[in-house]
């Protein structure tokens, strides 16, 4: 089976969250390392969408930031579409994907996250990769 873009993953990442989203609608999804202590989240705060690389030693402390959407510019928004968070089996990668279209990935291990508009810059405290554009090629070359 394929998820996101026609990639075939389903065989080495673990869907960890699904949930039914509607865009411009307040939300907020939260997924754990299923072997690490960060985690990643997903919020719609009704303006913007935005994927979050949280460490959990002392509560939500974000590391970085990925830009997903304006709502405002958003065709369709308002059908309710699935949003789903995959692990890979070492739980230092999380996907977010959105209607099974990768929208954003963040590399634990390389202190790294992309995203399809590579906004905003990376941080200085956080991120090693300046490099933030999240493309198929990149994608692919992640999971091989």
């Amino acid at each position: 089976m394929c998820i996101g873009n026609g990639i075939k993953l389903i065989d080495i990442l673990l869907l960890a969250l699904e949930e039914t989203l509607i865009i411009g609608t307040e939300s907020f999804f939260k997924s754990g390392s299923p072997v690490h202590h960060f985690a990643v989240v997903f919020e719609d705060n009704t303006e913007t969408g935005y994927f979050y690389a949280v460490d959990l030693i002392n509560g939500l402390h974000i590391l970085d930031a990925l830009h997903i959407y304006n709502v405002e510019d958003v065709v369709d928004g308002q059908k309710p579409g699935k949003v789903q968070i995959w692990w890979n089996d070492a739980g230092n990668i999380a996907s977010l994907l959105i209607n099974s279209y990768f929208h954003a990935i963040i590399d634990f291990s390389r202190h790294a996250g992309y995203c399809r508009n590579a906004f905003p810059p990376a941080n200085d405290k956080w991120s090693w990769d300046t490099n933030r554009i999240l493309t198929d090629e990149l994608i692919k070359e992640i999971f091989e």
